[in-house]
């Protein structure tokens, strides 16, 4: 199956600068990160890896999660942003730290029992060769669990600026269908795979859009708006999105797919 939506997701390298920047803060932030990881970690079927990969491992919080949690094991920590990982290693939790790209792992063939990788992979434009990886790098029996982003993520700030402007202000993530294809398509056994929302709510536009920023996660698509936003948009922007604010805040909902596969033994 053909990814309709490469062309629309942004450049990894822009992607691993943006992330690196963002390493010293990133945590502070990471509500989101830390409930969806936490929940993929609940959705692991019952493992004893003797080899663990986290995948897009970022500054390492579930990284050490996967230390604690599987003590007698081999652990593999791999980040395509460099400041990431010279943030984490020093906090250990795995053996190795790897820079390298989830499109091409730069691993042995049937050399990991379990691969986990949370809101990484809605940054890479060809799911199919993340998912063929996985299946090249997984032993027999191994499992992969990943949570990432679809289409309906952030759409309180892309309606919002639709009121604006026509330029691309919000990241584009691919559909739901597209994971449920892709994922049947992989050659690996589909054990879960659904979509859950989660909405943070911020008290207002300057808060979201440092949250954004702080996680490195802000706009990085082509065909955003060059340079500066000048003020009358920003006034415009906010006098939209002030028209979603609820009792908590003003809401920002983030469309995330969980799954589980597992290589066929």
């Amino acid at each position: 199956m053909s990814e309709a939506v490469t062309g629309g997701l942004p450049d990894k390298r822009r992607v691993a600068g943006s992330f690196s920047r963002a390493a010293a803060s990133y945590d502070a932030v990471a509500e989101l990160q830390r409930e969806v990881g936490g929940e993929l970690l609940a959705d692991l079927p019952d493992l004893a890896p003797a080899r663990w990969l986290d995948l897009g491992s970022g500054t390492g919080h579930f990284t050490r999660a996967l230390g604690a949690r599987y003590p007698q094991a081999e652990g593999v920590a791999l980040d395509l942003a460099e400041g990431m990982l010279r943030h984490a290693r020093p906090l250990g939790g795995a053996g190795h730290f790897i820079a390298g790209d989830a499109e091409h792992l730069p691993l042995r063939d049937a050399s990991f029992d379990l691969i986990f990788t949370s809101l990484a992979v809605q940054w890479c434009a060809d799911f199919a060769a993340v998912l063929a990886e996985a299946r090249r790098v997984l032993r027999p029996g191994g499992v992969l669990a990943f949570s990432s982003l679809c289409v309906g993520s952030l759409q309180e700030l892309r309606d919002s600026w639709q009121a604006v402007d026509g330029f691309v202000h919000v990241n584009r993530f691919r559909r739901f269908e597209d994971y449920q294809a892709l994922c049947a398509e992989s050659g690996l056994q589909v054990l879960t795979l659904e979509r859950r929302a989660k909405t943070l709510h911020f008290a207002d536009l300057r808060e979201l859009s440092r949250s954004l920023k702080d996680l490195g996660a802000h706009n990085l698509n082509p065909g955003r708006p060059g340079g500066l936003t000048g003020p009358a948009r920003i006034r415009a922007l906010m006098e939209a999105y002030e028209q979603r604010r609820t009792e908590r805040g003003l809401p920002l909902t983030y469309q995330v797919v969980h799954g589980v596969l597992r290589k066929e033994e």
